[in-house]
Formats: structure tokens, sequence, C-alpha cells
């Protein structure tokens, strides 16, 4: 449903007028097109050492024009802080002011990127910020690293103009020319993370590998993806096939028609299948091994929402989201992992949803269903690593569907200005996310949770 608002004020009368009233003055995001540059400007790395000096040459090797020092450049498509020897909170100092700086030299659309090295033990929203097994590091080093994580979010709320900050979070021994750490350095500066603000990629292991091509890294993948016949599914199924993926769309047989639709579109194979079918896994990698020989991704996107205060909640209403939303991953995968056909590094995405990190008036079952795909996620990395895999989520926040379109008008106009962004999200934004943590250039990136919430103010 369209933004009413958004577009008052994005034009000229409407957001001087908002400006002079103190009311939220959103703008259209940058999001990623063919052909689109990378960044909307030259990129300034700021940092000492040889580690921020690589980043540097890595971003060079883009294409990009890369600068260590701001002089004579008057907008900034991006900044990059390289952080990964930060030995002691005094060090964060320069280069921090050095962003304040120039945060005013930031393009519309602009990125900060932070990449620096995780605190152990300390989460920073993602399912595992740091391997449980990590070396320990001196209180000093513990304290100058997470200082970035409360300056990144802190940035991330100060920006205007659409521009986001993020931080790719380098394990230890993990060299910042790992595939995934330049993957997630090259999602983040991208308009593919138009709608993530405020988060973290932690990259585990030196695992991963970039694409040969930037716009088609899925191509020569096969993918399932469920609840696919509308929303959020049907724009994951379309992303996944423009990245060159052959997809397996899947939804409920009431759906059949739009389902049939969407497959016809993208070329696609469709099944209509329940996900809480007890062979719902051995159905969807059977067709997949018959159609194309094996399946390499999979999405768990079919969810349901039954809300009811918890006071008024009924078994049904509980057990259905229950097990739709939860029980069917955890079943699926069970089958999946067990079953012949998965590719040599299968991905397997599911979504979450911000109501299982920070809760939702009314959803205690959907809350509780999501914040479990969360934790599955979590216990699930170590079996897709054993094989080469990776298993993550998306928590996607206000996003603009049929489904948050029912929402009373005065609600969601609230709903879609408690973020950083101040508006919603689009089924773009999700699914531009589930690609990146789909692709192989995120090899490293393995039991996480990526919110695309444009940074939500409870529960960011």
């Amino acid at each position: 449903m369209a933004d009413t608002y958004l577009d008052l004020v994005s034009s000229t009368s409407g957001g001087k007028l908002a400006r002079q009233l103190g009311l939220p003055a959103p703008v259209r995001l940058r999001r990623h097109g063919p052909g689109a540059p990378l960044v909307p400007g030259p990129v300034l790395v700021l940092g000492r050492g040889e580690e921020a000096d690589r980043i540097a040459a890595s971003l060079l090797g883009w294409d990009l024009d890369v600068r260590r020092h701001p002089e004579d450049v008057h907008r900034f498509g991006a900044v990059v802080l390289a952080l990964t020897e930060l030995a002691e909170p005094g060090e964060l100092a320069e280069p921090a002011l050095g962003l304040g700086a120039v945060l005013r030299t930031l393009a519309p659309g602009g990125r900060v990127v932070t990449v620096s090295r995780p605190a152990p033990g300390i989460g920073t929203g993602a399912a595992s910020a740091t391997p449980a097994a990590a070396e320990p590091v001196a209180p000093a080093v513990a304290a100058a690293r997470q200082a970035v994580v409360g300056l990144l979010r802190s940035v991330a709320q100060e920006l205007r103009g659409g521009a986001t900050a993020n931080g790719v979070l380098l394990a230890e021994g993990v060299a910042p020319e790992a595939p995934s750490v330049l993957g997630a350095l090259r999602f983040l500066l991208s308009g593919r993370s138009a709608f993530v603000s405020g988060q973290f990629v932690t990259v585990g292991d030196d695992a991963g590998r970039l694409p040969d091509e930037w716009e088609a890294p899925l191509r020569g993948k096969v993918a399932a993806v469920t609840g696919a016949a509308r929303g959020i599914g049907a724009q994951i199924a379309r992303t996944l096939t423009e990245a060159g993926a052959r997809v397996v769309v899947v939804d409920v047989p009431a759906a059949g028609e739009p389902l049939a639709a969407l497959a016809n579109e993208l070329r696609a194979v469709a099944l209509q299948l329940d996900v809480t079918d007890p062979r719902a896994g051995e159905r969807v990698l059977g067709l997949a091994r018959e159609r194309f020989g094996r399946l390499d991704v999979v999405v768990h996107n079919a969810g349901i929402t039954r809300d009811k205060l918890l006071a008024n909640m009924d078994a049904s209403r509980w057990s259905s989201v229950l097990a739709v939303n939860l029980e069917s991953q955890l079943r699926m995968n069970e089958q999946l992992l067990a079953g012949e056909g998965l590719g040599e590094a299968p991905r397997i995405v599911c979504l979450a949803s911000t109501s299982g990190v920070a809760g939702n008036r009314g959803q205690t079952n959907y809350a509780a269903s999501k914040a479990g795909v969360i934790g599955m996620v979590a216990a699930t990395a170590p079996l897709l690593a054993a094989r080469g895999g990776t298993v993550n989520a998306v928590a996607p926040g206000f996003v603009e569907t049929e489904m948050t379109a029912r929402i009373p008008a005065a609600r969601r106009q609230v709903a879609r200005r408690l973020n950083s962004l101040q508006q919603g999200g689009l089924p773009e934004d999700v699914a531009q996310a589930v690609l990146f943590l789909a692709s192989d250039a995120a090899g490293g990136v393995n039991g996480q949770t990526l919110r695309v919430c444009g940074q939500n103010l409870v529960g960011a």
C-alpha cells in the first residue's frame, strides 16, 4: 500500500512544511537497480594500520573512487571506518571524530560502514556474534570493540537523507580480504541494503566465494521458496530468479492461481504444498532433484498470523501459528539434511521478524514463533557448517504488504515512522537481504539474524 505521507513530504512544498512543523521528513531510499553505481560518490576510508590500507585496496579493486583523507571532496558516497586493529578505547576518537567532520558531506542515500572485530561473548543483535570458543582478549580491547557498536548504532539514528550505517564484524583470524567480508561490505554499501540500518554482519570464517557476476550471484543455483504466491515470498522468488537461480515456488493449494501465475512469469516450477505436511521437506527436495538435479538454496518464507491478546488466545490460534511459522521449518530442515540432493554448499534462509526480537502486543503466538526461528537458526548453524553450508535468518520490521495494509490507518502511520528511516520497507528490501545470505558471498556468515527494519527504535 502506498505511503501517502512519504509521497507528500517528498514534494518540495510538503518537505518544507514538514520541516517547519518538526514532523518526520522521510525521503525515498536508494535501492538497487540494474546498472546503478555501487555508491553515489567517492568512498572515504578512515582508520590507521595495515588492515585499513588493505580494506582501501579492496575497494579500489571495485573501481571505486577511494580516498584516505577528506580534502577537496564536497560530497562522499560512503565512509568506511576500518577499526579491526583497535587496542584501547582512546584509539576510537580519531576515526569517530573524523567521521563526524564529514557526515554533513554524505550524499543522500549514502552509507557508513564500520569494519571491526567483535568483543567476545557480547551480542550485537546477531544470533551468534562471535564463536563460543573465541580466545579471550584484554579488557581494553573488548571495551574498544564494543564501543564501536554504540558508535555505529547512534550514528545510524543521526543520519538523514536516506543514509544508513551498518557494520561488518570479523572473527579472530578472518582477513579483511576474506570473501564474506568483501561480500558483506559490498552488500552494505549498495542499494540492496536500503532498509538495513544499525545492524552488524558477523563473518565467522574465510569460507565463501565472490561471484563472477555481481548481478547474477546465483547463476546455476537451484532455489526453493515457500509461501511464494504473493507478497514478500513472490518478491523473493523474483529476486532469486533475476540473480540467475532456477526456482521452485511453493504455496498452499488455496493459493494455486497466483502461484501458477508467478511460475509462468518466472519460468519456475510450482508446487502446491502446505508446509505443515509431514513430508513437506522430502517433497520439495524430491521435486527439485527431479527437475534440476539438486537443491542449493531453501528460503522458509511461509508464515501466518492469528493475532489476539493472550488473555483471549485459544489453543487453535496458538498452535496453528507455531505449526506454520516454526515447527514446519524444523521438520523440513531435518528432512532436507537427512535426504539426498542438497548442493555442495547448501544455503537455508529463514524468515523471522522483529516481533521475535522485541515482542508485539497482541502477537504472543507470532512473536514466540519468530523468536523460535532465531534460536533454531543459531542451533542449526553447526549442522550446515559440517556440510559446507550456512543457515541464517532475515527479520523484517514494518514492510508494505497486503497484510500490513489491513492494519488500521493511524496505527499503520505510527508503525512506519518508528525507525530511523521513518518509513516502511518494501518486499524487495527483504528479498535483497535473502539474496545476500543465499549467495556464496555470504559463505562465512552462519547462524545469524539480519534485521531489515530501518533500525526499529524499539528492539533495534
